[in-house]
């Protein structure tokens, strides 16, 4: 394997910006739940590009259709018809409560669109000016000024201000300064089903409920960013489909184009007017390319009922996590979704994401005390025992930072 300091070196002499702080892996290779370095060493993959790639590396059916496009039509602009985008959307819509699509390439830009939507929706067809979103402590919505300034965590608004107005943040769960929140400037309501980024955090279905109620009766829009939630990483396909809830508006990406790099996002049809022709628009949203492999993506998902085998694995991996793990010193608490998984770590988890990658493994962090698991949705049960048998033998070398 590449030395660290040869990386350092190679890091140091590089014409990229240095916004990544980057592990000492050059990956070249990837196959189902498998990645292989420059190196010739082999992973097991339990991040699968931070749930992008939900169907494992270099999925047969994606590719096929990847490649036929790529013989036909890359990209024409959407002041034309393209047939792979109404294909891709009516596959979204059927599968959801969601009457109208918009594609764009990335998460926070679908996260941007749907706060324009709200504000232009509420101050263009209602006619009543409403423009403020409420968003939660922790949560995370992306790097845009619109997006980071949506998100609750301070850390990503650093150097950055002034910062768009028109956002509020409580505390997840809070009932009391939710309701002290909203005033008759509120448009919209902000929320993740699991707090991915913020240290995979659940959120409390009761809380769920009474957002979607107040939403309902005050005349808000509720907005879920299933950007890291969607696609089937939670045992449904959506992770709101958990609680019982349709959301006014939704977003997806990183699941959503088994890698190749797509967003998306979703409404009930009675906002679609608020988005008329030249109100909002996308170079490189929906392309042929784009809309080919999230079609076929999306008919993978389902052809392989990835969400309740994520559903099965999920609960069978916290089993064997709980199990094995019982007893450590240094783990809190093992929660999530499906295969969205978190080890909560009693202090930072950096020693843990290192020596895994030495012994084969890889995952990552969310937040500096918890361990992510965001395996492939069809990984198999040997690879599944595989990998906690790694972690096992890790948290008990290792039940302190070091």
């Amino acid at each position: 394997m590449m030395s660290d300091m040869n990386k350092v070196a190679e890091t140091a002499s590089s014409s990229l910006f240095p916004t990544y702080a980057r592990y000492p892996i050059a990956l070249v290779k990837g196959e189902g739940s498998w990645l292989w370095d420059d190196q010739g060493n082999k992973y097991l993959d339990f991040m699968c590009g931070l749930a992008v790639t939900n169907l494992g590396h270099a999925p047969k059916q994606v590719k096929e259709a990847l490649v036929k496009q790529l013989d036909e039509l890359w990209h024409v602009s959407n002041l034309f018809h393209i047939p792979n985008q109404e294909a891709a959307a009516k596959l979204l819509t059927d599968n959801s409560h969601a009457d109208a699509v918009f594609f764009c390439s990335t998460g926070a830009e679908a996260n941007e669109a749907a706060i324009k939507l709200a504000r232009r929706y509420h101050q263009k067809v209602k006619g009543n000016g409403r423009n403020e979103i409420i968003t939660f402590a922790q949560s995370f919505h992306g790097r845009t000024l619109a997006t980071l300034t949506a998100t609750g965590q301070e850390k990503v608004k650093e150097g950055f201000g002034p910062l768009p107005e028109g956002f509020k943040y409580i505390p997840l769960h809070d009932y009391d300064a939710l309701e002290a929140a909203i005033t008759d400037k509120t448009a919209a309501i902000m929320i993740e089903m699991i707090q991915a980024e913020g240290g995979v955090i659940p959120v409390e279905p009761e809380f769920v409920q009474h957002l979607a109620k107040v939403c309902k009766e005050r005349g808000l829009l509720l907005i879920v960013d299933e950007i890291q939630t969607g696609m089937g990483r939670t045992g449904k396909l959506f992770g709101f489909q958990h609680y019982g809830i349709e959301p006014d508006i939704f977003t997806l990406a990183k699941g959503l184009g088994s890698g190749f790099p797509v967003g998306a996002m979703l409404a009930k049809g009675e906002l679609a007017e608020a988005f008329n022709a030249g109100s909002h628009g996308s170079t490189f949203g929906g392309t042929p390319i784009a809309t080919a492999v999230v079609k076929a993506t999306i008919e993978t998902l389902l052809e392989e009922k990835a969400a309740e085998r994520a559903a099965e694995t999920g609960e069978y991996l916290m089993n064997q996590l709980r199990e094995k793990l019982a007893g450590n010193p240094f783990v809190q608490e093992i929660r999530g979704k499906g295969l969205m998984v978190g080890i909560v770590c009693g202090g930072p988890v950096a020693h843990i994401i290192a020596e895994g990658q030495k012994r084969g493994l890889l995952v990552v962090s969310a937040g500096p005390n918890v361990v992510r698991l965001l395996p492939s949705l069809l990984i198999s049960r040997e690879e599944v025992d595989l990998g906690v048998s790694i972690l096992t033998s890790i948290f008990a070398d290792q039940t302190a930072p070091v």
